[in-house]
């Protein structure tokens, strides 16, 4: 890995872990979900980086994707809170996540997920099989009597993109890939009280573009070009463009871009007996047969 691109990962995952350990402390109850995403996001780019994508804020048995809206109203209450954060720096991204238990009545729910994190980052050498890797997220999580969630997993993340491959499994699937040097990749595992699978829900939030289609009309021009400037491959909220255009406007382009097959929608992803999630995850480089934890702190 050439030392330009390492350095950009560290700083990336570097202002990650920061702006999730001030964004942490904003999870309280009474909190608006929208204010905390906003003053993040915000925080992100006044240390130095760029949003990856946007602040996930996803409550209970909703285990990703969730994103507050432009005129958000939910308040947080007692429940369990999901701060999944993505930074980058011209490309390079740090992906970090935590789970807060507001109730106080999850501590073990929350714990399953963390340690799981732990053991994997511990798993981790040249040569470990990526289904080794899930096998230690599994035991680590069903031994505390909860289910890893199995149609979830890390994955790898490339230059401006926010998902590639491969994946890292959050439970023995006997995948016999090995690590390899010069790999970046978050492990990601998700612990609940249910039978351990997600679906999806209600209306998407965040969009990805997979391919960038001329469009005829002014405005869905204009808009197109808003996302290749400030978000290329990489995800962004429908409110990040209603921020800039009109409702009827944004919604008009992405129906074309949906209707020309350029569009990926991330709709938030429910735990399908309703079972409750806790997450954790960090972003880890392979450079030259050392493991480097890009999103803690201390490293």
């Amino acid at each position: 890995m050439e030392q330009e691109s390492l350095q950009k990962l560290k700083q990336a995952g570097k202002i990650a872990a920061q702006a999730l350990n001030y964004g942490k402390d904003l999870i309280k109850p009474g909190a608006s979900i929208l204010e905390v995403t906003e003053q993040i996001e915000k925080k992100i780019k006044e240390l130095g980086g760029q949003i990856a994508f946007p602040v996930n804020i996803s409550l209970n048995d909703f285990a990703a994707h969730d994103c507050a809206h432009k005129d958000d109203d939910r308040i947080l209450k007692d429940e369990i809170v999901k701060l999944d954060i993505g930074v980058h720096i011209d490309g390079h991204i740090g992906d970090t996540a935590i789970t807060i238990d507001l109730s106080g009545k999850h501590k073990e729910l929350v714990q399953a997920s963390k340690q799981a994190l732990d053991n994997a980052i511990k798993a981790l050498k040249i040569g470990v099989k990526l289904g080794e890797i899930g096998k230690v997220i599994e035991d680590t999580i069903t031994s505390k009597g909860f289910q890893p969630i199995r149609n979830l997993s890390g994955h790898s993340l490339g230059l401006y993109l926010a998902h590639a491959q491969p994946n890292i499994p959050n439970y023995d699937n006997n995948d016999q890939f090995p690590l390899q040097n010069d790999m970046v990749f978050a492990i990601e595992p998700f612990a609940t009280t249910g039978p351990g699978m997600i679906k999806q829900t209600k209306d998407p939030e965040i969009f990805l573009i997979k391919e960038f289609k001329p469009m005829r009309i002014g405005f869905a021009r204009n808009i197109m070009k808003f996302i290749q400037n400030n978000f290329k491959t990489l995800p962004f909220s429908k409110r990040h463009l209603l921020n800039k255009f009109s409702e009827a406007q944004v919604n008009f382009t992405l129906k074309q871009l949906k209707n020309q097959e350029a569009l990926t929608e991330h709709t938030p992803l429910q735990e399908v007996q309703n079972g409750l999630v806790s997450q954790h995850e960090h972003t880890v480089a392979i450079v030259d047969d050392k493991i480097i934890v890009l999103t803690r702190l201390e490293d």
